[in-house]
């Protein structure tokens, strides 16, 4: 047959061929089968040793990512609970100018109002009535002898009595006066008592503050032993606080992308008016450009701006100038800022007008109804040049998350990173493991092709073993009559 196969044995017979074939293929695995197990098994030895070697390489890859994430942690926990403390403490050193610098001068002042009060006091204290003398005149009366039957006595207590009566009146008038001016005292004490009561008030409540103050020191001074002794809690706690810090900062930074759109879509149409439609910068608008530009500009003002009040420490070089420098430095951004953004709000301007034009030339075009006359609202001009004056002073607090972000980034990515060496390791691991048990399902499989074979060899090895046992037990019974014919003979 012209057609047929070179490899066919029998060209006729193309399943003969085939089966023969077959036969041939399995006896030649037969002959290898040892080899060809010495091979699979090394083979899957050789992948799993070198799958557990990427496996510890991957783990210690982890460990020291992680050893280098807890340094990373500690340092900047530690930094920022110094920052706290500074912050504390200027807070107290603030309070302590502000009510305690005047204490000498507080001080000689409670003195002289307690030494008023003193004097009043005891200028006010009641002076006991003089003991009357009418008593010893009243006895020595009582003692006279009269012989005229008491006319001279009954005189004489008459006289008296008039002038006791007298004097009583007199003592009363005078205890009133004296009652009177003593009020009056009493009276001229409380302004005294009350500017004593408000002072000492006062010195309270900043002891108070002082003590909330020390407090807040004192569970910092904690924390940042914590963190320099580098233990499991304070670990954690950084931890959590970086991962809330990483979200909350991605929501500001979201917040402030949402306003750069804004932004971006409110100065875009008037800076086509600057550059033209139909100019292009590297295949873009280049009026979108520029509108990218000039919002990237009042970020970066924003930046600058904030690192030079101290907000934020993006920028070490501006933190380490003196405060005249950076005051200065400050100012100068505010002024950019504000430049910015009156330019915005002049463009918003300009794009409530181009819009209407614009509104005005498509309707004249399409002659649909004849030309309807722009809307005359003065309240969404002003609502967009309000938005263009505001916006460039929210992108400058955006350096703020953006810091924030920046910081927890790394802690969120190093804690991500060895997450991610630990699931390699453990596939590579799983990996090993299986190469090992596929060896010992390679050798089986193997064995499962070749089993006619092997079926042979092992019926073959059982009627030999069986031969043998025969052979063993016919030579044993032909020593034991061995044996006994010696013995009978």
């Amino acid at each position: 047959m012209s057609g047929s196969s070179p490899l066919l044995i029998f060209p006729d017979s193309p399943l003969l061929s085939v089966l023969v074939i077959a036969a041939a293929a399995v006896f030649c695995l037969y002959l290898a089968r040892r080899q060809a197990h010495e091979s699979i098994r090394a083979f899957c030895r050789v992948a799993r040793n070198a799958m557990r070697t990427a496996s510890r390489s991957v783990m210690l890859a982890e460990a020291s990512l992680r050893q280098r994430n807890r340094e990373v942690l500690l340092a900047e926990g530690m930094e920022a609970v110094e920052r706290e403390v500074e912050r504390e403490f200027q807070r107290v050193g603030v309070l302590v100018e502000r009510d305690l610098q005047g204490y000498p001068a507080m001080n000689r002042k409670l003195s002289e109002q307690i030494a008023r009060i003193d004097q009043d006091y005891r200028e006010s204290s009641e002076i006991p009535p003089t003991p009357p003398v009418w008593i010893k005149a009243v006895e020595a009366v009582a003692a006279i002898k009269d012989k005229e039957g008491g006319k001279v006595v009954g005189e004489i207590l008459a006289d008296i009595h008039k002038s006791l009566v007298k004097m009583q009146k007199q003592a009363e008038e005078d205890y009133r006066k004296a009652t009177g001016e003593r009020h009056r005292i009493l009276s001229g004490m409380m302004p005294y008592w009350r500017k004593l009561s408000t002072t000492l008030e006062s010195v309270g409540r900043t002891m108070t503050s002082l003590q909330d103050k020390a407090r807040v020191i004192d569970r910092l001074m904690d924390d940042y032993d914590e963190i320099r002794k580098g233990t499991d809690k304070a670990v954690r706690k950084l931890s959590s606080s970086s991962m809330t810090s990483f979200f909350i900062s991605a929501l500001g930074l979201f917040i402030a992308v949402g306003g750069a759109v804004v932004n971006f879509n409110l100065v875009a149409l008037p800076m086509s008016e600057m550059f033209g439609g139909s100019t292009y910068i590297a295949g873009f608008r280049a009026s979108d450009v520029g509108a990218l530009f000039l919002i990237l500009l009042e970020t970066l003002t924003g930046i600058f701006f904030m690192e030079a009040l101290g907000f934020t420490k993006l920028f070490p070089f501006i933190a380490s100038y003196d405060d005249k420098r950076r005051h200065r430095w400050a100012m100068i951004m505010l002024v950019f800022l504000f430049v910015f953004a009156g330019m915005e709000s002049a463009l918003a301007f300009m794009r409530d007008l181009i819009a209407a034009n614009n509104e005005a030339l498509l309707q004249s075009l399409t002659g649909a109804g004849g030309v309807v006359a722009p809307h005359t609202s003065v309240i969404p001009t002003i609502t967009q040049m309000v938005m263009g004056f505001i916006l460039p002073f929210i992108l400058a607090m955006a350096a703020i998350p953006l810091e924030s972000f920046v910081h927890a980034a790394r802690t969120v990515a190093g804690v991500a990173a060895a997450a991610f060496l630990r699931l390699v390791a453990g596939l590579l691991r799983i990996g090993g493991t299986s190469f090992y048990y596929m060896g010992s399902f390679a050798v089986g499989l193997y064995d499962l092709v070749i089993f006619p074979p092997l079926w042979m060899e092992e019926k073959i090895g059982k009627r030999r073993n069986a031969a043998a046992e025969g052979g063993r037990t016919g030579e044993a019974d032909a020593g034991e009559d061995t044996a006994s014919r010696e013995e009978g003979e």
